[in-house]
């Protein structure tokens, strides 16, 4: 590596590929789909969602338990539908929901392999720079020793 020439900044320049926002990349290669899966998952997924849906069945089994008989829109029998259409609902949502994170982590997978490139380009330069470092070391101690050669035959 000591005698190996270091490359130019133009070289440098020349093999280096773009900088791309992987972040615009993977949001611009969604499908409909994929869009409306993690909005989903980005809804559904908070505990503002989870504190809705909890109040409202407690508010729904409490009502129709102790209110008064007239006044229960959904007695006995029905609340179990209830609790069958709660249940679809989290059949529905859980594949949804592993959708997005499958999703999501392959944004991250990128976002990893980006990063990658990222700090490959660097290494490649700070090894330039330490070539570029290591040949002037050698240059000033040549200069060095001439000089000092030229003092010394005075």
């Amino acid at each position: 590596m000591v005698n190996q020439k270091p490359k130019s900044v133009e070289e440098i320049r020349k093999h280096r590929k773009p900088i791309v926002n992987i972040n615009v990349k993977h949001k611009g290669n969604l499908s409909k789909l994929d869009k409306l899966a993690l909005w989903i998952t980005e809804h559904v997924g908070t505990m503002g969602f989870f504190i809705i849906i909890f109040i409202w069945t407690f508010s729904w089994l409490v009502w129709n338990s102790l209110a008064p008989q007239p006044f229960r829109f959904d007695p006995f029998p029905a609340f179990v539908l209830w609790l069958f259409l709660s249940n679809m609902i989290q059949i529905f949502l859980m594949p949804l929901i592993m959708i997005a994170q499958n999703l999501q982590s392959r944004h991250s997978e990128a976002r990893a392999e980006a990063d990658f490139e990222v700090n490959t380009k660097a290494e490649n330069e700070i090894e330039t720079i330490l070539i570029h470092l290591e040949n002037q070391n050698k240059l000033i101690l040549e200069i060095l020793n001439h000089i000092q050669k030229k003092e010394g035959g005075k």
